[in-house]
């Protein structure tokens, strides 16, 4: 049991790419406390882990503030964020370290900090970029960063470039590349396409929550012009994209695609369904801080076609792990499908580089190493 107390503060209930990080980073942690903003889903798995939770009396909903939204949007929500403020600041004294998981916890836990100090990290799981933030939005998080945070943790050498190119501070960053392991899979594809009731030919995958700067509606373009190819689609809309996702279906239907697209919503077995297809999709049409289904489908020797922008370059070694195409090109996109599905043999020194990278570079061990190490360091400093 870690001796810190941690105070790990989130602003969603749902279970999203941060969410499965920071269910790692707690492990282990029975004397740290989760502050969220609602309950959901991440309330379960945290108390799962042994931590004390907390839960706002004024946070419910607040998720659905998107995160490139203007700030005038959020003037009638002032009190609300007030009082939650002064929830983290109460929360704060009983701890040693504050950890915000995401930029809305960041953002009310570096104005709790100024009530109440302890060193505060920001494990910042975005690029801080036009692309994914407003004007006004992307200075008030640089600013407190750059005053109250006292590490910035990022996943990739391109979030560090984002924070940086944005004005943040270069010594507040550390990077540390997400970690994931997968379960062991025996079985073998077409036994868990019977076994998952998926069909038999050419099959890619795109697993990652529904919204349009993840690019599913690139990759339906891109099956229009392959007549034969099968797709599933793994996801869901959480935070407020519910439109969005209608939008894909209709697509589906207006371009003939309803018996080749499957849409199987938010699953808890996606190791296996990677595993069941012949390709993993990527489809970001934004750079993107990281990239953990990359990952996952090199662990699982599946071949990876990515666009080529945001941290997944370096995850695929510049093209060596995978395949990467310009993003939001549906036309090159659906070339390298079709190339990667038309030579699966040839691609087995690819897969083999791809799984020994992935384990030596993106293991839970080493990122939960690195991570308790900066933990450690602050507990030091601040007892000192």
């Amino acid at each position: 049991m870690s001796a810190e107390r941690v105070l790990f503060v989130d602003h969603t209930g749902q279970i999203g790419g941060a969410e499965l990080i920071l269910l790692d980073v707690v492990e282990g942690r029975e004397r740290s406390s989760a502050f969220l903003f609602e309950q959901g889903p991440l309330s379960k798995a945290l108390a799962d882990k042994q931590l004390t939770l907390i839960t706002s009396k004024w946070g419910q909903g607040l998720s659905q503030f998107r995160r490139d939204s203007s700030w005038l949007t959020a003037l009638p929500l002032a009190g609300r964020l007030a009082a939650i403020v002064v929830e983290i600041a109460r929360a704060s004294r009983t701890h040693d370290i504050v950890y915000a998981n995401s930029q809305k916890a960041f953002v009310l836990a570096a104005i709790a900090n100024m009530l109440v100090r302890r060193p505060l990290i920001w494990h910042l799981h975005d690029i801080i970029s036009p692309e994914h933030f407003g004007a006004v939005q992307r200075r008030v998080q640089v600013a407190l960063a750059n005053a109250r945070a006292t590490k910035v943790i990022v996943p990739s050498q391109a979030a560090a470039a984002a924070f940086m190119a944005a004005g943040g501070r270069r010594d507040l960053v550390e990077i540390v590349p997400n970690g994931l392991a997968l379960p062991p899979e025996p079985r073998s594809r077409s036994e868990l396409r019977k076994v998952l009731g998926l069909p038999a030919g050419p099959l890619v995958g795109v697993f990652s929550r529904l919204a349009p700067w993840k690019g599913q509606h690139v990759l339906i373009e891109a099956l229009a012009t392959l007549p034969n190819v099968g797709c599933i689609v793994v996801g869901d809309a959480l935070f407020g994209e519910q439109a969005y996702a209608a939008e894909l279906k209709q697509m589906v239907l207006e371009r003939g695609l309803a018996d080749r697209v499957r849409f199987l919503g938010h699953r808890r077995d996606v190791p296996t369904l990677m595993k069941s297809v012949d390709a993993m999709v990527h489809p970001s049409i934004d750079p993107e801080p990281f990239g953990r289904t990359l990952v996952e489908a090199m662990l699982a020797g599946v071949p990876v076609i990515a666009t080529d922008a945001g941290a997944a370059p370096d995850i695929l070694d510049g093209g060596r792990a995978g395949t990467l195409v310009p993003p939001n090109d549906s036309q090159a996109l659906a070339k390298a499908i079709a190339s990667v599905l038309a030579q699966p043999d040839a691609l087995s020194g690819q897969l083999e580089y791809a799984s020994g990278r992935a384990r030596a570079r993106y293991s839970v061990t080493r990122m939960l190493d690195a991570i308790g190490l900066v933990i450690r360091k602050l507990q030091a400093g601040a007892t000192a």
